[in-house]
């Protein structure tokens, strides 16, 4: 745990990992969003990895927040 400054006033505290840790813990991360997941993409194909799936629903929401789409409906894998 390291001290930090937080504002002028206030001090925080923050824990570092170590860098092999660090390493394992966003190698783990990369291949969980590499998951393929069985819900059709928009345009073309029956499965997607996580991470596009990701970037889909963020597309259609956007769409749905600028009155471009009637309603959005998350598309949930049944994985989780």
């Amino acid at each position: 745990m390291k001290d930090e400054a937080m504002t002028k006033t206030r001090k925080g505290k923050r824990e570092y990992l170590v860098d092999a840790k660090t390493n394992e813990l966003f190698n783990e991360l990369n291949q969980y969003f590499e998951t393929v997941v069985e819900i059709p993409r928009i345009k073309a194909g029956e499965r997607q990895t996580i991470e596009t799936l990701i970037n889909e629903e963020a597309l259609l929401f956007a769409k749905y927040l600028r009155c471009e789409s009637g309603e959005w409906k998350p598309r949930i894998p049944n994985t989780f």
